[in-house]
């Protein structure tokens, strides 16, 4: 019988860590910063999907997001990526899933009232998990702006980025108006 193979590896002791390609790059690589906040977001969803189903006026975005998270560990592994030949073997952002996060964010906005305001992270317990998971993606979307400036094929990933920070903030409103619990305005002080 072989051998379980060990968690650590020990090549990352002296801050270095290997992408998805093989390319060995410091920890602190531009790549690296945008696929580990990737990794945040993709975390943080998995709170928002716990916080959706213990309310049943939340139903159906939960199995949504598990779509997203999918999505989100394929645009983890492409920001991981240089290699042109390696890229090719990897699962692309496509346009449809960029559609269907537009999709849901048209959807969930036909319900909601005109938004005049600035509004708080605050409210339901979802709206709160999914107000989190929009200032993480905010940031992926910074570091994957970085690495697009440098590779053309992190484009893709990150628009998807771009329209999912728009859909949680959709969805923090939506889960604050179906369960009744009003909007926190932002008072000028």
């Amino acid at each position: 019988m072989p051998s379980k193979l060990k968690v650590y590896t020990k090549t990352g002791d002296k801050g270095t860590t290997r992408l998805v390609d093989g390319t060995s790059v410091e920890k602190f690589n531009p790549r690296v910063e945008a696929y580990g906040t990737v990794d945040e977001l993709n975390s943080q969803l998995g709170e928002v999907r716990l916080r959706l189903t213990a309310d049943a006026r939340l139903a159906g975005l939960e199995s949504f997001f598990e779509d997203v998270q999918s999505e989100l560990f394929n645009i983890g592994s492409l920001l991981a990526c240089s290699k042109e030949e390696t890229l090719k073997m990897l699962p692309a952002v496509q346009d449809s899933h960029i559609a269907r996060l537009e999709g849901k964010i048209d959807e969930l906005d036909q319900v909601l009232p005109e938004l005049r305001n600035f509004i708080l992270p605050a409210g339901h317990p979802a709206t709160v998990a999914l107000h989190v998971a929009r200032t993480v993606c905010r940031r992926a979307e910074r570091r994957a702006a970085e690495v697009s400036a440098r590779d053309a094929h992190a484009a893709a990933s990150l628009i998807y980025l771009n329209r999912l920070s728009d859909l949680l903030f959709v969805c923090a409103r939506w889960t604050n108006h179906m369960t009744s619990t009003p909007d926190v305005i932002w008072k000028k002080t």
